[in-house]
């Protein structure tokens, strides 16, 4: 039984990773095949660029459980810690006081006990340093988070696949087909296999429409953060939805950045938009006014990247199959916000897809 697994980011992956270590796939000898894509690919990715910031909390209650329960595991390994480089900076989210995350925040605690916790106005200035909050504004603080290196933990995989297991193929793909197959970049003959799962990001939506597939549910935004100096003390990785400005501590500064509004956005076409960049300005002199006593100072270096976003069901790493009754999946829709749930993620669409394909009558 073989699987191809189709994108040599961090989901992609992760995903032969855990299909490879499953005790099902081992006992059943199931082969993986993963399709890492040229160095053009790698050098525009969102697993090469993200900011990598990982906690517990999320928008739902469905995306905070799988959040939750990575985080959880990404702690307790010390394996994947050094693998992904993780830093424990800690980690504040502030919402407006028409949020209501109850939902979100049970079962955060009903996994991690204690681990999250409130604050007010006062505390997030006091401390973090987030000022001229808008009235009812308040903080989901996490002591226990902060963010992790996606590119390392990504190359560490990759070195250590199970050599007898995963064979790579470091090749681009032009399409895939139901049945399900996978047909080479450059020509070549159509390559079958048991099941194919696309983990292709922003190239999601053209790799499908190659192959006479609907994709128009996959669409590319860009992404984009600004290097910085002068990091508020205190203040870890944060996402402030006030006002869209994100960011997190590094070597002698940070990055920072705002969500920006460029979406349908080809993956060869990848720009500084200055228009965000404008909007970045405007969001630090508001948010982060007196920086903690440092002067936060947005530095040249502005990085562009893409991710893929699924309209339906809903956005987020998740499994999903392209044509009913095909082994076909796609493994894509990080929504810029894929790290933090990509290790639960990938654990349950690994376990689904041996499911699937090891069950008696399949």
């Amino acid at each position: 039984m073989r699987i191809a697994v189709v994108g040599g980011g961090l989901l992609g992956s992760l995903l032969a990773w855990r299909l490879a270590t499953m005790p099902a796939a081992r006992a059943a000898s199931v082969g993986i095949e993963l399709w890492t894509g040229g160095n053009d690919d790698r050098a525009k990715d969102a697993t090469t660029h993200s900011g990598g910031l990982v906690r517990a909390y999320a928008d739902s209650g469905a995306d905070s459980r799988l959040a939750a329960r990575s985080l959880a595991e990404l702690r307790s390994s010390p394996t994947l810690r050094e693998w992904a480089g993780y830093q424990e900076v800690g980690s504040v989210v502030v919402l407006d006081g028409r949020s209501d995350p109850a939902e979100a925040l049970a079962v955060v605690d009903d996994l991690m006990p204690g681990h999250v916790r409130l604050a007010d106005p006062a505390e997030l200035e006091r401390r973090f340093s987030l000022g001229n909050l808008p009235e009812g504004s308040f903080g989901i603080v996490e002591e226990q988070a902060g963010y992790v290196f996606p590119d390392r933990l990504r190359d560490a995989l990759l070195a250590h696949l199970p050599t007898g297991r995963v064979q790579l193929q470091h090749r681009s793909v032009d399409s895939v087909d139901p049945r399900p197959a996978v047909r080479p970049a450059g020509g070549g003959a159509a390559r079958c296999y048991d099941a194919v799962i696309l983990a292709t990001g922003p190239w999601t939506a053209a790799v499908l429409a190659r192959g006479g597939l609907a994709g128009a549910v996959y669409q590319t935004k860009q992404i984009q953060y600004t290097w910085c100096t002068g990091w508020p003390d205190g203040l870890g990785g944060f996402v402030d939805e006030t006002s869209g400005l994100y960011g997190r501590p590094a070597a002698g500064g940070g990055m920072i950045g705002v969500p920006t509004d460029r979406w349908g956005v080809d993956p060869s076409d990848v720009s500084v938009c200055d228009r965000a960049t404008r909007q970045l300005r405007d969001a630090v002199k508001q948010r982060l006014p007196g920086a903690g006593g440092r002067a936060l100072t947005l530095g040249l270096r502005t990085v562009p990247a893409l991710d893929c976003f699924c309209q339906r069901p809903g956005p987020g790493a998740a499994l999903r199959p392209v044509v009913d009754g095909s082994a076909l999946y796609t493994f894509s829709g990080g929504s810029g916000g894929a790290v933090k749930t990509v290790l639960a993620a990938s654990r349950d669409a690994a376990r689904a897809v041996l499911e699937t394909l090891l069950q008696p009558d399949a």
